[in-house]
């Protein structure tokens, strides 16, 4: 098994079926590895830098495919996803690339169906799945992951975190913005015990107007 690859970024383009390809150059071998588009954006255009890449290897019966992430959290986080029966590949980096680790983690160990249904392809019960099937697992995974669940009263309400992202969605922010947002709160221990849907409404937008 291939833990990681370190090497430099060769190109990173987009091939037939819209997935995100990294070509990683270690000891003039050229490996081509799939990689979530979070991570691409992540990745710098000089190619004279070294990269650790952490990777996953698919063995099919008439190919190999290598999967590649930004950290060892995040490929065993992918490893976890593609465990839930009816969850491949391409579906668990969807989730990844549309949630993001904390933001993904979070939402199953806190049983938030809405917010994992936010991905492409992942309806009602197949949210309802990798929450039912994950959320023991993960939640005592999650010290490793670095994502601060703990206790009951350290989790923001399901509710509460609707409310905020629909009226965000509702202000023109963007998904991504959003999860930027709500993940920065999520880290803030007063803002974890207040209960007032607006109190996080008001914070989400001023995190958001200082990142701008």
């Amino acid at each position: 098994m291939i833990n990681y690859l370190k090497g430099k970024t060769i190109e990173i383009l987009k091939n037939t079926n819209n997935r995100i390809i990294l070509i990683l150059e270690i000891n003039q071998i050229g490996y081509e590895i799939q990689i979530p588009s979070r991570f691409a954006r992540q990745l710098s255009a000089d190619n004279s830098e070294l990269i650790q890449i952490f990777t996953y290897l698919q063995i099919q019966e008439d190919r190999q495919i290598l999967y590649g992430f930004a950290s060892a959290a995040e490929r065993d986080l992918f490893r976890q996803l593609i465990s839930v029966s009816g969850i491949g590949t391409q579906l668990a980096i969807a989730l990844i690339d549309t949630l993001g680790l904390e933001e993904l983690v979070r939402a199953i160990v806190t049983g938030n169906t809405k917010t994992l249904a936010k991905t492409p392809g992942v309806g009602a019960k197949t949210a309802e799945r990798i929450a039912l099937e994950l959320k023991t697992k993960l939640a005592q995974w999650r010290q490793v992951v670095g994502v601060t669940v703990s206790s009951a009263s350290a989790i923001p309400r399901a509710e509460i975190l609707e409310d905020v992202e629909m009226t965000l969605l509702a202000l023109g922010y963007t998904n991504e913005e959003i999860n930027q947002a709500l993940s920065a709160l999520s880290k803030d221990n007063q803002m974890l015990k207040n209960p007032h849907v607006e109190e996080w409404i008001k914070s989400a937008i001023a995190t958001l107007s200082i990142d701008k």
